[in-house]
């Protein structure tokens, strides 16, 4: 997911409304009776907490009430919040006491080395799940939550597979091709000529408009095609001599400097609004970015967005779902996540917010393969994306991928879009804190 967060609605389902206040203390109540090795019974009436992040789809999808409805015994709460860093920063903590634990916690693409190396011995090993086959998902996101030892301690929720969602009304305003194809044409093969579109459009932009939305979804978008990202093969932290992040960075810049990004900070407030009051004609766009563009954009977008290939096949975003093996109740929510996670759940999730499945059998789900959004213009997703997901060659995670790429994008760039700060000087400033931030 993505960026490390994905907003979504707040809790809708009435079993969800006290899920912030009794999150902690349900969760580390006691140890689970399936885990001590004592018996359970089957019917007896338990409560899952779930802690998540951003848009995951089960909610829209109507997942949990459908769980609870095969399994009557079984009530599910959940805990979502915004800020994906504050999220991971807290579960840390947590993992590392023991308590304040969901029975299950999402885990974003950016934190799950950090996950695998080092807290690994916090998660029950999914791999020994009734139902669960490693090899039911891509091969490198199985292997992306799989342990030195051999334990598979998160279940692959989604991946990201990029495009470019953009505004047809604006682009022919701008004198730009409006048909999917032509416009994937413009920048095909290289991100540079992304941001050479971006300043074609800027010469006759609308008044009010940019090109895109942000140079920090630039450069994740950049990075995420890159072969070296944070982190070499080995795991070593290397964003200062890594030519995938010079390449995303002096992109990033360029796209600032030449005044074609709005300067946004995604998934704040302002950028919410910006969807609705049409102030871009572009957004950096991974599958799971479609379910928020049409959530802001609302009515009055429908139709108006299309989808175009991207430059340069690429993952951006993506996570897993984990059992802690100190929550309450790690056997029947261990069973939860291989369902949330199975194919035919994959599928529902992306006919309504998005989210590409992760498992082999849901990428082949007719549900997948035919979809077809009608808000943007009857575009073909299933297949954009779906055939986008077969040529992804993931770059190697550190454990400190997530906390740079943060610190990157939310200091480093926003102070050039905000600020006009001099890139060098942000560079630094930049360096610093990630120094600071992973010497701890």
């Amino acid at each position: 997911m993505r960026t490390t967060s994905r907003p979504r609605r707040a809790a809708v389902a009435a079993t969800a409304i006290l899920a912030a206040s009794t999150l902690m203390l349900t969760a580390c109540s006691s140890s689970s009776s399936d885990s001590s090795g004592g018996k359970s019974d089957p019917n007896a009436k338990i409560t899952l907490n779930v802690g998540d992040f951003g848009t995951f789809g089960y909610v829209e999808a109507g997942l949990y009430d459908e769980y609870m409805a095969a399994h009557p015994n079984i009530t599910i709460k959940y805990d979502t919040v915004q800020d994906g860093q504050k999220y991971w920063d807290a579960l840390t903590t947590h993992l590392s006491s023991g308590s304040g634990l969901a029975d299950i916690q999402a885990v974003e693409v950016g934190y799950i080395a950090q996950a695998t190396n080092t807290l690994g011995d916090k998660f029950v090993d999914l791999g020994k799940t009734e139902g669960v086959n490693p090899s039911n998902w891509l091969a490198w996101k199985s292997k992306q939550a799989t342990t030195k030892s051999g334990s598979l301690i998160g279940l692959g929720t989604d991946i990201g597979p990029m495009a470019i969602c953009y505004r047809t009304d604006l682009f022919q305003q701008a004198g730009l091709p409006t048909d999917r194809e032509a416009v994937g044409k413009l920048w095909a093969g290289d991100w540079s000529k992304f941001v050479d579109a971006g300043k074609q459009y800027q010469q006759k932009a609308p008044a009010g408009t940019f090109f895109t939305d942000s140079a920090s979804g630039l450069f994740n978008a950049v990075l995420s095609a890159q072969p070296q990202q944070y982190s070499d093969d080995s795991g070593k932290l290397v964003y200062k001599t890594s030519p995938g992040v010079k390449t995303a960075w002096d992109l990033a810049v360029a796209a600032s400097q030449a005044k074609i990004s709005a300067g946004l900070r995604q998934f704040q407030d302002p950028w919410n609004a910006a969807f609705a009051n049409a102030k871009f004609a572009t957004v950096v766009c991974p599958s799971w970015m479609t379910g928020i563009i049409s959530k802001y954009s609302g009515d009055s977008g429908k139709g108006k967005w299309d989808v175009a290939a991207p430059p340069v096949a690429s993952n951006w975003g993506g996570a897993f779902l984990t059992v802690p093996k100190a929550g309450k109740h790690t056997k029947e929510a261990a069973a939860l996540v291989a369902w949330l996670t199975a194919p035919e759940q994959q599928a529902k999730v992306f006919t309504k917010v998005g989210n590409l499945p992760s498992t082999i059998g849901g990428l082949q789900q007719p549900a997948v393969q035919g979809a077809k959004q009608e808000y943007f213009n009857n575009a073909p997703t299933g297949q954009i994306f779906a055939a986008a997901a077969q040529s992804i060659k993931p770059a190697p995670i550190g454990e400190q991928d997530g906390n740079v790429k943060t610190i990157i994008t939310d200091n480093g760039i926003l102070d050039i879009e905000e600020h006009g700060t001099d890139p060098a000087k942000a560079w630094t400033n930049v360096s610093k804190l990630i120094d600071d931030k992973t010497s701890n």
